[in-house]
């Protein structure tokens, strides 16, 4: 009988870090993965080489940083699940270099995060962290000073993206006022109103909340003059990426009164562990809400998360189908019954495909079906040909693997 895949799925090795949820578990025993390294916690560089030296396919959540050194460390690694929006703990770049696939879950969480966000809303609106305080040390705050109703006010949503515009739409839903600002032209959803710059946003929100990637552009983007924009006594969250907000600039303008209070979830430095103590210039403060990195931690988002990055990962080691790649060119693939499909991963340079069908010419091979798509520096194709054995798919794959400019190449059954 004639395998799926030219290796086995019991031999397949994975490893899945920071206590990834057992759907995803489930999710590769269903489909015959069997060698799964399951383990809770993050690991540093040195541990990490050592812990997927042999592994195919590697799951992380947010802490682990799979670096250069890792990618090149880790010869056999095919594909990397990010358990989570984010993507940056990875090395994008390296890992295209070397025709690693990287997934994420875009979506998954989205709702886990837009939730908590409103809920910080209202908390925050209402002077609660404050009171709440107070409250834990016998003191009785029984005041409407400083206590504010959602209903009315401007929540400012930098970033309007999948996050961003659920939280638009649940704080609608209470009765604010929305307005965003996005570097990119987005549709308004319900009765939002985009703003022409960060600045303008800043200017008229009662709440502004952060939901924008970790790039060169973000680093810091709400800075003292950021914050000194918006009104007096209003308030802000950050539940995106830690490097979005100035820290020190935030405690600036708590201690003096002209921000009433702040939500924030993610930080510049943020520990490896829950051994590792968390250290921030933010903690100690009454008015401000501190979490560890759980806007998207619900069991629900988490259980979905496991389930969709698990799903995507395996059906590129089945199928070769990259659909969701943050790093590499999208094919969606057909089913490949009775051929044999070849993966061809190269540098993008002319005539690759030129030479690929040359060698497939000179065998005298028949190719039932072929797929490529390329983006600035790498190419992807996937070839069914009507090999009759895998002896014949095995040359072809070595005389592929021989043309200047590839990558890697693998066989699928």
């Amino acid at each position: 009988m004639t395998r799926e895949t030219s290796l086995p799925r019991e031999k397949v090795r994975i490893a899945l870090l920071e206590g990834i949820h057992s759907s995803a578990l489930e999710a590769f025993r269903a489909d015959g993965y069997t060698s799964i390294d399951h383990r809770e916690g993050a690991l540093q560089e040195g541990q990490l080489i050592e812990a997927i030296r042999d592994c195919h396919i590697l799951g992380i959540r947010s802490a682990t940083h799979v670096t250069r050194k890792v990618i090149e460390a880790a010869g056999k690694l095919m594909a990397i699940g990010c358990f989570c929006i984010g993507t940056n703990q990875v090395d994008l770049a390296a890992a295209e270099e070397r025709g690693i696939v990287v997934f994420n879950a875009p979506f998954s969480n989205t709702r886990s995060v837009a939730e908590l966000v409103i809920a910080e809303t209202v908390l925050l609106l209402r002077g609660i962290p404050a009171r709440h305080a107070a409250a834990h040390r016998g003191e009785w705050r029984k005041s409407a000073s400083g206590s504010r109703e959602a209903r009315g006010k401007t929540l400012g949503i930098i970033g309007y993206g999948h996050i961003g515009s659920q939280v638009g739409m649940l704080a609608e839903a209470m009765g604010m006022q929305v307005a965003f600002y996005d570097i990119a032209m987005q549709l308004a959803l319900g009765n939002a109103r985009p703003m022409p710059s960060m600045e303008a946003l800043l200017e008229i929100s009662d709440v502004v909340t952060c939901h924008v990637p970790q790039t060169p552009e973000t680093h810091n983007m709400i800075d003292a003059a950021a914050l000194a924009r918006m009104p007096k006594g209003s308030a802000l969250i950050n539940a995106s990426r830690g490097t979005v907000v100035d820290i020190d600039a935030l405690a600036g303008a708590l201690d003096s009164g002209h921000i009433s209070g702040a939500a924030i979830d993610v930080f510049p430095k943020e520990p490896k562990s829950g051994n590792e103590e968390f250290v921030s210039r933010l903690r100690g403060r009454d008015n401000v809400i501190l979490t560890p990195h759980v806007g998207g931690s619900t069991q629900e988002a988490q259980k979905n998360i496991g389930s969709e990055v698990a799903s995507k990962l395996i059906k590129y080691s089945d199928n070769g189908s990259t659909i969701g790649a943050v790093n590499f060119p999208e094919v969606s693939l057909p089913a490949h019954p009775r051929r044999h499909r070849l993966l061809h991963i190269h540098e993008n340079h002319p005539g690759m495909l030129s030479a690929i069908n040359a060698v497939l010419s000179e065998a005298g091979i028949n190719v039932a079906g072929q797929y490529l798509q390329t983006n600035p520096k790498i190419g992807y194709v996937v070839i069914d040909i009507e090999a009759a054995n895998l002896d014949v798919s095995t040359e072809i794959r070595k005389r592929m693997s021989e043309i200047p400019g590839t990558i890697r190449t693998r066989i699928l059954y």
